[in-house]
């Protein structure tokens, strides 16, 4: 059975008829849940096709690094259905969809650079005649020598971008003074994002050589941007509409961009609307993934388990092209002290070059990475200690007044980690749950169970400070009802509900009467991805400025024309009071209408107080931080590696939540699929540079069964955000992810002996992994 603590509505019967319910705040369902659970929630490949459209399927490389010999593709042009074919002489533009540096060709040019890379399109009347086509291309190839892991790159010195270095203190000087110090390599693998919907655009050629795209993507503003770079357009000549995606996770924020530039280079072509969707082989194959990192630190440390002085060098594996593996090794060098103060510290971070598929955004961004690190340093202090890791934890943690400013110089000016772990050690029984561990361990040689506390503190903003930005458009019509459109994409995270709570109650109105568009580039420009947790908090803000500008231009007009003070206007339960007069929603708007009062307006919010150098890692990147815990407890087969989680506890922080469903389901969620990627979720090259592991069969993501039996979630309650976010609320996209680092390290407690204490454990923690780190123990 699965517990969980979720909070709950006041009942019906204690409200009168005409009370409405504040929308903010209270635990409502996704805006689409009921079109998901019945099937008639459209996605982009569910959309109407349009009269003539071709289906496209990309000619994929098969070698890792090579010298394009011939390219022969004459049976593929002869094939049943086949229309044209697409090479990277047909673009018209920029041969480029790379979103910060231009290094990843839309079609590959001379050379390929990984197993999986595009370098060609075909144009059929079916899916299934493009797909077979593709197939028979004829290429030959010079082959050049590959670089498939991070160890080689660094031997080689192959980089996408410059390694950088992070120092506070004289790391060097507390190494070598200190009283105890440990050392170790550790690997941390990547995951891919699988998401339920796989990649697909649509390309339809408009009027006046116009474009529109509908997308699956995490960011139209790119999208857009890439495709009238790769078309020759103006960005005013493209629009992009995504009004749902099946899942996102990172994938779609900037891998979407390839899969658009070659629908709109062969609608360009052949002058037919065009759609291409990856099957999920092809999907796992051509696009990037979380970044897989190898780690180096070496720490040293006193008696009490505090940290005084500590070296990270970190090598991960980027891929052939920069992607955005600058920001996510950047927001990996942040995220290494987690939850602790780093007094000496020195971090070297290298973006690694290999001829693998470009890796890129995935939940957490780098930061579960970084925290993987430092919890792996914790565990490996205390059990050279003969101490609780909790101990450690604790005595590391941040300050509230002091021993309270990150090695990137912000200071932390909202630390409850120690409150929720007061909170969580005593909700979850750990202190005798660890007890009964032990003395079941003794009495078993075979299953051994394991526990561990974990701390989250993630940083929620951009870390490039330029993206901190939102805008809304929100329309009032005169029947009284609202439509509300923002930049944020809806990926299933419940961003768009939040969004119309938001309005709902700055005019006071239900839900009902609020239609919330498709994320649409004509009518809200230059927006950011939605990504870095900051989804909820911009738009959030942006479309309550928005709704804002017209609930004070209805005031001031029903000033006026009740002639009564503003202070006497009174918004609720649907309607408007002015003095003594009431009329309803629908009343006061057509009234303001006939008054010739504007019911549009436009939104734009931008993050403040952050401010960030990078060029010397420091200043303030977050506009605050988002706090969790978890207690995960295992068991593990000592014989074959097998595991279990059998119970876990969370308690998170989400400042005053504007819908605690949604949150609680981001925080289980987001829980599950970290597990997912520190135990199960196993990528595998071989030494041809091809992923083995391209399909569920031998890709293993978490299913309901590996849901702990015992299950237990709680949302920190009455704990405001100290900054003025949307009402006082908190991020919640991507720092439960990093919860499960209690798994990990539960497993790790679990396997360790009195003659192998610190087992060395890779992640992800599959029965393999562990059976590795038991060495001569398996006997």
């Amino acid at each position: 059975m699965i517990a969980w603590k979720r909070c709950t509505r006041m009942a019906a019967s204690t409200k009168s008829p005409a009370h409405r319910d504040a929308a903010v705040g209270a635990p409502l369902p996704h805006d689409s849940a009921h079109l998901h659970v019945t099937g008639r929630a459209s996605y982009t490949d569910d959309l109407p096709e349009p009269r003539r459209l071709l289906h496209l399927a990309v000619g994929m490389s098969t070698v890792p690094h090579a010298r394009l010999a011939a390219i022969d593709l004459s049976e593929v042009r002869s094939s049943p259905g086949v229309v044209d074919v697409c090479l990277a002489d047909d673009i018209t533009g920029e041969n480029n969809c790379g979103p910060i540096v231009a290094d990843d060709p839309i079609f590959a040019v001379d050379e390929v650079m990984y197993a999986g890379q595009s370098i060609f399109a075909v144009a059929a009347l079916t899916v299934d005649a493009a797909r077979k086509a593709a197939r028979r291309a004829k290429i030959e190839y010079d082959e050049l020598d590959a670089i498939l892991d991070p160890l080689t790159a660094v031997d080689r010195k192959s980089f996408v971008l410059p390694s950088e270095t992070m120092v506070r203190g004289d790391p060097k000087a507390a190494l070598a003074a200190a009283p105890h110090r440990v050392s170790r390599r550790i690997y941390v693998g990547g995951q891919d994002q699988f998401y339920l919907e796989g990649h697909v655009a649509m390309a339809i050629p408009q009027d006046d050589n116009c474009l529109l795209i509908y997308s699956s993507t995490q960011h139209p503003d790119e999208v857009q941007a890439l495709v009238a770079h790769a078309t020759n357009r103006r960005a005013s000549d493209v629009t992009v509409i995504c009004r749902r995606m099946g899942g996102a996770f990172g994938g779609k924020e900037s891998q979407a961009a390839l899969i658009a530039c070659v629908a709109a280079v062969a609608s360009d072509k052949t002058r037919r609307p065009c759609k291409l969707r990856l099957d999920r082989d092809d999907d796992m194959i051509m696009t990037g993934k979380r970044h897989d990192f190898v780690i180096d630190y070496d720490v040293g440390f006193d008696d009490t388990g505090r940290i005084l002085g500590i070296d990270f060098e970190m090598a991960s594996r980027c891929g052939m092209s920069a992607d955005l593996s600058g920001p996510v090794n950047d927001r990996a060098m942040f995220s290494c002290d987690n939850a602790y103060f780093l007094e000496n510290v020195r971090i070297l971070s290298h973006r690694c070059k290999t001829n693998t598929v470009s890796n890129t955004a995935f939940r957490g961004f780098g930061g579960p990475q970084g925290m993987f690190g430092i919890e792996y340093a914790i565990e490996d202090i205390a059990r050279q200690l003969g101490k609780d890791p909790l101990d450690v934890r604790r005595r590391n943690f941040y300050g509230k007044t002091d021993r309270n400013v990150t090695h990137y110089q912000q200071t932390v000016e909202d630390n409850i980690i120690d409150e929720i772990f007061d909170q969580l050690l005593a909700s979850s029984d750990y202190e005798s749950r660890r007890a009964e561990i032990s003395a079941f361990n003794k009495n078993s040689a075979i299953l051994k169970r394991g526990i561990a506390i974990t701390p989250v503190k993630f940083g929620i903003s951009f870390t490039n400070t330029l993206l901190n930005q939102a805008g809304a458009l929100v329309h009032v019509y005169k029947d009284g009802t609202v439509q509300l459109n923002h930049g944020g994409t809806e990926m299933g995270q419940g961003l768009y509900i939040k969004v119309a709570q938001v309005v709902a109650d700055e005019f006071q109105i239900d839900l009902e009467r609020i239609r919330i568009m498709a994320t649409d580039t004509c009518k809200v420009p230059n927006a950011s991805a939605t990504a870095a947790s900051s989804g909820a908090d911009m738009n959030g803000m942006a479309a309550k400025k928005a709704a804002g500008k017209i609930r004070r231009r209805m005031t001031e007009f029903a000033a006026r024309h009740f002639s009564v003070p503003e202070a006497d206007i009174e918004w609720k339960n649907n309607g408007v009071r002015a003095g003594d007069t009431e009329l309803s929603f629908t009343e006061f708007v057509q009234l303001a209408w006939a008054n010739r009062v504007p019911l549009s307006a436009t939104g734009f919010y931008k993050t403040p107080k952050i401010n960030y150098d990078r060029s010397t890692f420091s200043g303030r990147p977050f506009f605050y931080f988002a706090y969790g815990a978890a207690v995960t407890e295992v068991v593990v087969d000592t014989l074959t590696g097998e595991n279990r989680t059998l119970r876990v506890d969370i308690l998170h922080d989400c400042g005053r939540s504007l819908n605690p469903a949604v949150d609680l389901g981001q925080i289980e969620g987001g829980y599950v699929q970290g597990l997912g990627w520190l135990t199960t979720e196993e990528l595998v090259w071989n030494d041809r540079g091809q992923l083995a592991t391209h399909a569920p069969s031998t890709y293993k993501i978490p299913t309901c069964s590996d849901l702990a039996p015992d299950f237990r979630v709680e949302i920190m309650q009455s704990v405001a955000n100290t900054e003025d976010t949307i009402y006082r609320s908190k991020a919640v996209g991507e720092p439960p992810l990093m919860l499960a680092l209690s798994a990990f390290h539960a497993i790790r407690d679990a396997i360790a002996s009195d003659t192998n204490p610190m087992p060395d454990l890779r992640a992800p923690a599959t029965p393999e992994s562990i059976l590795n780190a038991l060495g001569t123990d398996a006997a």
